[in-house]
């Protein structure tokens, strides 16, 4: 496991985190059909977990912060499409 390192919160506050490993069982799609007749889809992948020292929520587990990006598909009929 990686050594120990510090973290920034979205508000600015940098806590210690201890790097996990981890491993992808299933990355869904989340769908959406436009009013405009395109297909909309929206995939969120983990590229970095980690477990902050210290710190747990109200039931007693430890926080972990999640690192992700956002996977976009975009389907749309040819009508909106740019000319070619």
């Amino acid at each position: 496991m990686p050594d120990k390192r510090s973290m920034r919160y979205p508000d600015g506050r940098e806590v210690e985190v201890q790097p996990v490993g981890y491993r992808a069982t299933a990355e869904h799609w989340n769908e959406y059909f436009l009013d405009d007749g395109s297909v909309v889809r929206v995939k969120l992948v983990a590229t970095e977990i980690a477990r902050v020292e210290n710190e747990y929520d109200d039931d007693g587990n430890p926080v972990y912060i999640v690192r992700s990006a956002n996977v976009l598909s975009v389907n749309s009929p040819e009508s909106l499409r740019k000319p070619k």
